[in-house]
């Protein structure tokens, strides 16, 4: 898919604001861009959910909310939780952070349980599962995608953008050979220009979680951290 076949670069940007300092007149600003530049959805914590779904009311822009964030050593009770109370609030999306201790022991059933269980709580909300791909080897890469993909999860998510480095377009392809058609992969974290976006989307990239979706459509380049 890339924008060349139909789809505008603004169709596959998640417009996202996710600092700890995020106040409701920002994100106010980060909705009203959304809707003029027809971005796909505005991404932010979970305590923003109610306020965003005002914000957007009567807009085909939707609600993401992140869970687990940006760590995602919450545990498996407090990740459903949060996300039940995020779908609840109004989200249509939920971007999870997977579980890298876990995922580093080698502990593949709690990872996979994780996943299932906040995929459970979604309801009929779309998950995504960020796996923090500068924290990972090749192969972890791999066993996360794989777990991801037996759990059920909608989408496979490079990185939160406050992790040590961002998505690449080598990671992208590398999700993309593993995943195959059966998932949607989002990039994150460093997207920045048109040319960072199409080269995500060249890549095998679905969706892309950036807050310089307005420099991009602009056809400029940002020197935002996220």
């Amino acid at each position: 898919m890339s924008p060349e076949n139909g789809n505008t670069l603004a169709s596959y940007i998640d417009h996202t604001l996710l600092k700890p300092d995020a106040r409701r007149e920002e994100v106010r600003v980060l909705c009203a861009e959304a809707v003029t530049n027809g971005f796909y959805s505005v991404c932010v914590n979970s305590w923003l959910v109610p306020f965003v779904k005002e914000a957007l009311r009567g807009s085909q822009v939707k609600v993401c909310s992140v869970i687990g964030f940006p760590l995602g050593a919450a545990s498996t009770k407090a990740k459903v939780c949060e996300t039940e109370a995020a779908v609840a609030d109004g989200a249509d999306e939920i971007d999870m952070v997977i579980n890298l201790g876990a995922l580093k022991e080698g502990d593949g059933s709690y990872v996979r349980a994780d996943i299932e269980s906040v995929k459970k709580a979604c309801g009929p909300a779309l998950l995504k599962v960020i796996i923090e791909t500068g924290l990972l080897t090749e192969e972890e890469k791999v066993r996360a995608c794989r777990l991801c993909l037996e759990a059920g999860a909608d989408f496979v998510k490079t990185s939160t953008g406050f992790g040590h480095g961002g998505a690449t377009v080598e990671d992208v392809a590398l999700m993309r050979r593993v995943v195959g058609a059966a998932m949607r992969i989002k990039a994150s974290g460093g997207v920045r220009s048109a040319e960072d976006a199409k080269r995500m989307i060249e890549a095998g990239a679905d969706r892309l979680g950036t807050s310089s979706g307005v420099a991009i459509v602009g056809g400029k380049a940002s020197t935002a951290a996220y």
